[in-house]
């Protein structure tokens, strides 16, 4: 889809995977989508990002927004190397992180050491002061302990402090206080409180969030800038947004302050764009399926509308910032499959990466993946360059995955399969986790699979699940890219209050709830929304007295009837648990989603002028199906007429990704450009 030099108003979505950078460039003028791949430089995104740009050739003046996804915060996370981090904690509470939880994550050793926090226990530093539960001043905040650890952490260079105080949540005063000396003294240094990164109960999450926030707020804020200054040396002055977890948009500004919350930037873009789609094509009950080159991410979409949580993770660290409910598992397209001690077949979480690759990259990658079994299949084409430049060997795909076969047994052909069949059981366990293990049938549901790799597996992923649609996306391979231009901004406000229903009354709810929507108005006056582009939505984290966790509950904000609220919470509880309880019901969190309603791309309706089957066959390719070899036809995605079906065995290409049509299913592009595969009725369970 790549053609002359854009012009006019262009909005540019570019979001950076670990073997790919995916960009998608909108033109407002004419509506042209234009879609790109390029291999991720790890090192530093942002020369990805401006390769992409130069070879979408958009001009200097032709970009008039950016909205980026990134992996900056959540790899720095990962890999342990953020900033040289202390804590400053209430006296005789250091030990938060250390402890967290307790929680065994070896569930049959009884000797595994606990997980390594993130921040060493001797830079963990304490000052007197104490707060109760309800924001009340037990202990007043010694400034001259403040001053002396600043002193202290200056001597040992600390390059980012998180202040974590007890109940800081109901009472901000110590901790911004404590935040303006430390930033005095230490200039330089980046200083975050709890009270701004997650106002909310519960000390060891709330720790490790604000942790987490400091520990990558140096990177992120040199990545941005750079990025920023990269951009200007171009002479592109559009601005520049970032993704974040919840599914929306902020200014780079803001997430520079507050890096945490672009956690899981790229899957949210993927679900915010399948809840767009999906809707669009007439399916807006889906489950997504992202499968890129190192992991997969997974989502339920219900009605268009997707689940959010508070319980998300990095690694070993909670992050209980607001966030799409995203299941994420190390099976992509660059899995390596290997011998575990056993003479078990493993596939993942260990993955080639974009360096050296996939061996059919033929970038000195030697070890058999995923992708390496597709192309030893044939169910992947040789003829395009992946991503525009790199050129597949199908010859190095055989070989290893041959010399896996050769150890097990097994034929080059037999050993690709087996690798595939064990990619598609772990990400149909990662489906049944947001769907069966909630009481969801995923037959109810189509597939929507997206990412490079999406596609080729999405039909075998449906069968080992029963569902019989799956609906394949215009431009799967940049498909999140396309959501962060699809998103709209959003800020989440959360305060925590806990309180029984009974000791309430429905205007202390909306008085919190109309608190938080005018922090979220301000917010949203300063990005430039007018009021008819903003949006609020309310709930409440609920439970039964007695109970360690919550569940949300969607309110008005000008909620009046107490007993219509415990009424709507039953409804959520019969619906996770199948019945209820006479214990008192509990407030314990309230929350406000601010939205600025943005412009969005349309997905045009096709034209199917010179479209037709003769003219969107390319080729025949010999392909291996269950151990036999079919000569399929190759078609390609941008010649296929609507409506018309294509019966299995077929291969339908594109740029970025290619669909596999088995035996036994059939598939129809529909108005908008989706394809829509569907199983035989014969081969129904």
């Amino acid at each position: 889809m790549q053609g002359s030099k854009a012009t006019g108003r262009n909005w540019l979505g570019v979001d950076v995977g670990g073997t790919f950078t995916d960009l998608v460039l909108f033109d407002r003028d004419s509506g042209r989508l234009q879609v790109l791949k390029t291999p991720s430089t790890p090192h530093d995104q942002s020369e990805g990002i401006l390769a992409g740009v130069r070879r979408l050739d958009v001009g200097a003046d032709g970009l008039e927004r950016i909205v980026h996804g990134t992996t900056v915060a959540t790899n720095t996370a990962l890999e342990g190397d953020g900033a040289r981090l202390a804590v400053v904690a209430t006296a005789g509470h250091r030990d938060v992180l250390v402890v967290g939880r307790g929680n065994r994550m070896a569930m049959y050793n009884i000797k595994a050491p606990p997980n390594r926090p993130l921040v060493p226990r001797s830079r963990c530093l304490e000052v007197r002061e104490r707060l109760a539960a309800d924001g009340s001043v037990a202990v007043p905040l010694d400034e001259d302990d403040v001053a002396a650890v600043a002193a202290r952490l200056a001597e040992e260079g600390v390059e980012a402090v998180a202040i974590c105080f007890l109940h800081s949540y109901a009472n901000p005063a110590h901790e911004r206080r404590s935040a303006e000396i430390l930033s005095k003294m230490l200039p330089g240094v980046v200083v975050t409180s709890s009270a701004e990164v997650l106002p909310e109960y519960r000390e060891y999450e709330r720790f490790s969030t604000t942790a987490l926030n400091a520990f990558v707020a140096p990177r992120m804020r040199r990545y941005l800038g750079e990025l920023r200054n990269r951009l200007g040396e171009a002479g592109i002055s559009a601005p520049l947004s970032i993704m974040t977890s919840n599914g929306g948009t902020l200014p780079a500004a803001r997430v520079e302050a507050m890096p945490v919350l672009s956690m899981l930037s790229g899957p949210a873009g993927g679900a915010i764009a399948a809840s767009y789609v999906g809707a669009a094509a007439g399916h807006p009950d889906v489950i997504t399926c992202d499968m890129g080159g190192t992991s997969t991410d997974v989502c339920l979409v219900r009605g268009g509308e997707f689940a959010m949580t508070t319980e998300g993770r990095v690694g070993a660290f909670p992050v209980k910032i607001r966030q799409i409910d995203i299941n994420t598992i190390g099976a992509g397209g660059g899995s390596i499959a290997a011998l575990a001690s056993g003479g078990f077949l493993t596939v993942g979480p260990r993955s080639a990466k974009a360096f050296p690759g996939p061996a059919c990259f033929g970038r000195g990658g030697v070890e058999p993946t995923v992708t390496d079994a597709n192309v030893a299949l044939g169910r992947l084409g040789t003829d395009r360059l992946l991503g525009g430049e790199i050129r597949l060997d199908r010859a190095a795909a055989l070989a290893a995955v041959g010399r896996l076969g050769t150890e097990i047994g097994l034929s080059p052909e037999a050993m690709a399969e087996g690798i595939l069949r064990i990619a598609v059981v772990s990400m149909a366990g990662a489906i049944k986790e947001v769907s069966v293990m909630r009481g969801i049938d995923p037959r109810d549901f189509a597939l929507l699979p997206y990412g490079g790799a999406g596609p080729l597996q999405a039909t075998a992923i449906a069968e080992e699940l029963g569902m019989r649609t799956v609906v394949v996306p215009p431009m799967p391979g940049n498909f999140s890219a396309f959501g962060l231009l699809v998103a709209d901004f959003r800020r989440d406000l959360v305060r925590t209050r806990v309180a029984t229903v009974e000791g309430l009354k429905a205007s202390e709810v909306r008085d919190l709830l109309a608190d938080l929507a005018d922090e979220g108005r301000q917010e949203l006056e300063q990005a430039g929304f007018p009021p008819e582009r903003r949006r609020y939505t309310a709930s409440l984290d609920m439970r039964y007295a007695g109970q360690s966790f919550e569940l949300s509950v969607p309110v008005a904000l000008d909620m009046d009837d107490m007993a219509a609220l415990v009424r709507a919470f039953e409804r959520v509880y019969v619906a996770r648990y199948g019945g209820t309880t006479t214990a008192p019901v509990e407030v314990v969190s309230y929350r406000v989603a601010a939205w600025g309603l943005s412009d969005k791309p349309e997905l045009p309706a096709i034209d199917d002028a010179g479209r037709s089957l003769a003219s969107a066959r390319i080729g025949l390719r010999d392909v291996v199906f269950d151990g036999r070899t079919h000569a399929t036809p190759i078609l390609e995605r941008d010649r296929l007429p609507v409506g018309a079906a294509v019966a299995g065995p077929a291969i339908v290409e594109e740029e970025g990704s290619s669909t596999v049509v088995p035996p036994g299913w059939s598939a129809t592009l529909d108005r908008i450009g989706c394809i829509v595969l569907r199983r035989s009725e014969g081969d129904l369970p």
